[in-house]
Formats: structure tokens, sequence, C-alpha cells
């Protein structure tokens, strides 16, 4: 078995190195329309700068899976702000595609938690295609749309989980079909559990990118030892292995709340799980510290009797 380990979006340890810097849209209407245009390119450059930056740093430190930041455009997806955020970079934009297949990082985005298809009002769905485009639209620009995945949640309940999930598969045909070729589906912390989650997976076939803290802290009935290969089996007509995303509790009274680290004590019986199995896995590590909660987990992970370090950001346990 082997595991790369990833991070979200910032790299910490980097000065000055925020992908996700934006203005808000009050900011916006005050600027004279030059002064808007000057001040979105000006935030987007840096954005791209930076983004270039971190994916260097990671290449350096041997780290393949990596998490864009939503945020690389500001006001992208704003219905008074909307803009061509694409031909004034567009040699930027290719230069981070091409970068990312030279070295076969594995990349994706997950929107936010308003990108919902579960909703019973139509300007919601709306709003969560106009988000999956953009998502998408930024995959295109990197020439990468065949490459990464774009990740969401089900979304919400609306006190009818089954009413909810079957709006989830009717609002889901108003999504263009290469940009649903491109989604991962998330298991949550509190609404939807990883079987309710694999069950839509497998009707739509789309992979699940399931979540092990999620998991603890919203758990169903059916042991983990059964569910996993179910869940892995979503990611066969993929190109990629399956990817976990991996965090822990902040405490027990903010059990549902990420740690500023990953804890090895917690994640511990989850990676004697895998191993049984055997499959090889990516994880996407959601800690408040990013790239410094990656870079002292792995050689914990690697200090256990039996592992192999075999990249900077790679283990293997046979």
């Amino acid at each position: 078995m082997k595991i790369r380990f990833g991070y979200v979006s910032t790299a910490l340890s980097l000065w000055e190195a925020s992908p996700s810097r934006t203005m808000t849209f009050a900011r916006y209407k005050v600027l004279g329309k030059e002064e808007r245009r000057e001040k979105l390119l000006a935030i987007t450059a840096e954005n791209l700068w930076n983004t270039k930056r971190i994916l260097y740093y990671n290449i350096a430190h041997g780290i393949d899976v990596y998490r864009f930041s939503s945020s690389i455009v500001p006001l992208a997806t704003h219905p008074e702000a909307h803009w061509d955020y694409a031909s004034p970079f567009r040699d930027e934009w290719l230069d981070i595609g091409e970068l990312v297949k030279k070295h076969q990082l594995r990349v994706s985005f997950h929107p936010n938690q308003y990108t919902l298809f579960t909703s019973p009002r139509t300007e919601v769905t709306a709003n969560a295609v106009r988000d999956m485009e953009y998502h998408y639209g930024m995959l295109e620009c990197m020439g990468l749309q065949e490459w990464g995945t774009l990740n969401i949640h089900i979304g919400g309940a609306y006190g009818d989980k089954i009413s909810a999930i079957s709006r989830f598969h009717e609002n889901l045909r108003m999504l263009p079909s290469p940009i649903k070729a491109a989604m991962t589906l998330e298991n949550d912390d509190k609404t939807y559990t990883t079987e309710e989650t694999l069950a839509v997976c497998l009707k739509e076939r789309i992979p699940l990118a399931f979540d092990y803290h999620h998991h603890m802290a919203n758990p169903c009935g059916r042991p983990l030892e059964e569910l996993l290969p179910e869940v892995f089996s979503t990611w066969s007509h993929m190109g990629h292995v399956p990817k976990i995303h991996v965090s822990s509790p902040k405490s027990e009274n903010a059990f549902r709340s990420h740690a500023d680290h990953v804890d090895l004590e917690f994640i511990l019986p989850f990676l004697k799980l895998l191993r049984e199995i055997g499959h090889d896995v990516d994880f996407m590590i959601e800690a408040k510290t990013k790239d410094q909660a990656l870079l002292k987990l792995v050689p914990e992970v690697a200090a256990i009797r039996g592992v192999k370090r075999i990249g900077g950001a790679a283990i293997e346990w046979n």
C-alpha cells in the first residue's frame, strides 16, 4: 500500500504566499470602471503568482497532491462583477497547468459549502452551477480539465433527506456533463453519512472522496471495512487512486472542528485498516497548519514499524 500526502491551498511556510487575496463587492462598487479592472487584474496576478510559488515549493518537498484555492479570481461568480479572467492571464494559467503535468501532480478544487444541488430554490441551484462552471473554467484555463477534480458535498437535508436527495439527482442534470465528469462527492460530518453519500455516488457514477474525520463524527450503520472497498470502486473509471481527507478533532467538545495538526493516534486505526485492504490512496490533509501539518505527519507515519518513506510526502506499508 502506498499513500501520498497533500494539503489545502496555502503553504504557510512560504512568506506572503496567499493564493486567496480578494476584495469585497462593497469595495468594488465604490471604484471607478478602470480602477475596478486594475484592482481585479492586480489581485488575480498576485494569486496566480503565489499559486505558482506554492507548486514549486511542493515539487521541492516531494508533495504530489494539492488543492488549489477557490479564491484565485476575486468576484468571479458575482453576477454584477462578472469579468474575463482568462484572456489577460492566458500564459500564466497555462504555465501552472504545464507545471502540474510535467511533475505529475494531483490537483483539485473544493467549491464552498453554498454550492448546493439539494435546495428547493431554483436560484440556489443556478448559483451552484455558476460556481462549478467557474472552478471548471479555471481547470480549462490551465489545460487541466481532463486532469483535476471538483469536490463538493451533497448539501442540506431541509428536514427531509429522501426529498433532498431526489432533488440532488434532478438538479444535477443542470450541470454540463464535462463538469459532472470532473466531480467528486464527500461524506458530511453532520448530514449525509458515508453510506448515504456512497448510494448517491453509485447512482450518478461519481467518485466518493471519503473523509475519515467526518465519518467518525457522523457514523453510519455499516462497518468501515465493508464500506471502503465499495467507496474505492467508485474511482475505478478515473485515472486516480482514491482520495481520502484526513484531519483530527480540535478537542472532545469541538469534535467536528479541525485541529492545527493531524493526531497520528486518531488516524492510526484507519491506517491499519487501509493496510489490511492493501489499496493505494492519496491523503488530503485538512488541518489548520496546512503544509506544516503534512511535514509533521509524514515522518510520524514513516516511523511506524514496517512503514517505508519513499518520497518527501509518500510512504509505503507492505
